[in-house]
């Protein structure tokens, strides 16, 4: 199991090594546009999953939400003291 800040410092070492096997490292490379669509796309499903899916398919759904926030600001250069600054 992974924690919000965990998953963050993870993902910025990935972009940082630039691997590019890495799944990560190619969605931030996309850019802003790209990420932008995906976190439409997964705030979309996250909501019908709670609308009409399982607690458990639900919190998955928003797993990837997470993830692609996550992306999003990686691929906007944003740290997470950036936005916890707003929080």
């Amino acid at each position: 199991m992974k924690r919000f800040d965990e998953l963050f410092d993870e993902l910025s070492a990935k972009v940082l090594a630039g691997d590019p096997a890495s799944g990560t490292v190619a969605a931030v490379r996309e850019g802003v546009h790209a990420a932008g669509k995906k976190v439409v796309e997964e705030a979309a499903e996250s909501w019908m999953a709670a609308e009409h899916e399982s607690d458990e398919r639900t919190a998955e759904e928003i797993s990837q939400l997470l993830y692609r926030v996550q992306v999003l600001m990686l691929a906007r250069g944003l740290t997470l003291d950036d936005v916890y600054a707003h929080l």
